[in-house]
């Protein structure tokens, strides 16, 4: 069965968007709109899988719904020429879900290293919810049959089981795929990873050896994406360094994670590598790189905060594009869906 090229990238709206957010998902969404074509999804659905003092209750999920939207409006992806919307309007992706929960293997959700770290040493009171997304997560994929997956490193081994996943569903019913016409029984694609930038895993402020995170206690560790110009410059000028200067290689920030931390933050923001950066400041003092990674961050992130401030201010203007991207995306899943069901054996409404 031929698959059409097809990019299917999933956000979740758990409040703070930060610089590692921005530079290992969403600049690359910006970027492959002109390449590809995509589908944007705030997924709302993966967002209560943890306890609700995580997620923060049912009205600030609709916020951090509307403003992950205007994230993705203000850095530049056109809901017109491409479909963004909310996971939870497509009722197809709890549907394809369910089917994969009964092709997936219980060992494969038992090597997820993600559900053991979320979970910690109390995984008797994880929701089924938290064990059971990376399976909510390739019927997100699949359900519109999309071909590439851009993801950080951290999300790699959710795809794999995506890819695990399609397999098997295609291996367990190839008789009846071929039946509903695809001679080479294939129904679902093994999605690829689209794994792009100098800065896919942009780390803290605070301590190079940690991921970004808006769990930090210290906002500090962060640049969110709704800071104003005087917060980021601040928070960029603190940055934790170390006493030498910026090396001329980038063989010499191996032992030195703050320091590789910002010259691939530099790198990410002004489109170009690491060595080219290094082959501008190196040599130099952290003072002189900061200054220049200050002007960068405010030029490249406050016209991003202001257009999401203005954007949030009028919640009918998101939840109008929200609603037609959602139409769009049904439109695609009930086709999905309706082959599925036929491919499994369901009786279905004609």
């Amino acid at each position: 069965m031929p698959f059409v090229e097809r990019v299917f990238s999933g956000v979740q709206p758990t409040g703070n968007l930060h610089l590692g957010n921005y530079l290992g998902a969403i600049v690359n969404f910006v970027k492959m709109q002109d390449t590809h074509n995509c589908i944007y999804c705030v997924v709302d659905m993966h967002a209560i899988t943890q306890g609700v003092d995580v997620w923060g209750g049912p009205a600030e999920l609709a916020r951090n719904t509307r403003e992950v939207t205007a994230a993705f409006i203000a850095s530049g992806i056109d809901p017109k020429k491409h479909i963004v919307f909310n996971q939870s309007q497509v009722s197809g992706h709890a549907e394809l879900a369910w089917i994969f929960n009964c092709v997936a293997r219980m060992g494969w959700l038992g090597r997820m290293t993600q559900f053991k770290e979320k979970a910690g040493k109390d995984r008797e009171n994880a929701s089924v919810g938290l064990f059971d997304y990376p399976v909510l997560m390739a019927a997100d994929i699949l359900l519109y049959r999309a071909t590439h997956v851009p993801v950080g490193e951290d999300q790699k081994q959710h795809l794999e089981l995506s890819r695990d996943i399609a397999q098997k569903f295609n291996n367990d019913f190839g008789d009846s795929i071929r039946a509903q016409g695809a001679n080479d029984g294939l129904f679902f694609p093994l999605p690829e990873p689209l794994i792009t930038g100098p800065a896919t895993r942009v780390m803290s402020l605070r301590d190079g050896t940690k991921k970004m995170s808006k769990s930090d206690a210290s906002d500090n560790s962060r640049i969110n994406l709704t800071d104003d110009a005087d917060t980021i410059a601040q928070k960029v000028r603190k940055a934790k360094t170390d006493p030498e200067p910026l090396p001329s290689e980038e063989k010499g920030l191996e032992a030195r994670p703050e320091a590789d931390n910002l010259v691939g933050i530099f790198a990410a923001l002004s489109g170009r590598t690491k060595a080219d950066v290094l082959r501008e400041f190196g040599g130099g003092q952290f003072s002189s790189f900061k200054n220049a990674l200050v002007d960068l961050c405010v030029t490249k992130l406050a016209p991003i905060a202001g257009e999401m401030k203005r954007l949030v201010a009028d919640p009918g203007h998101i939840d109008a594009i929200l609603n037609d991207g959602a139409d769009r995306a049904r439109a695609i899943a009930e086709e999905t869906m309706n082959l599925s069901k036929d491919i499994v054996g369901f009786i279905r409404r004609r």
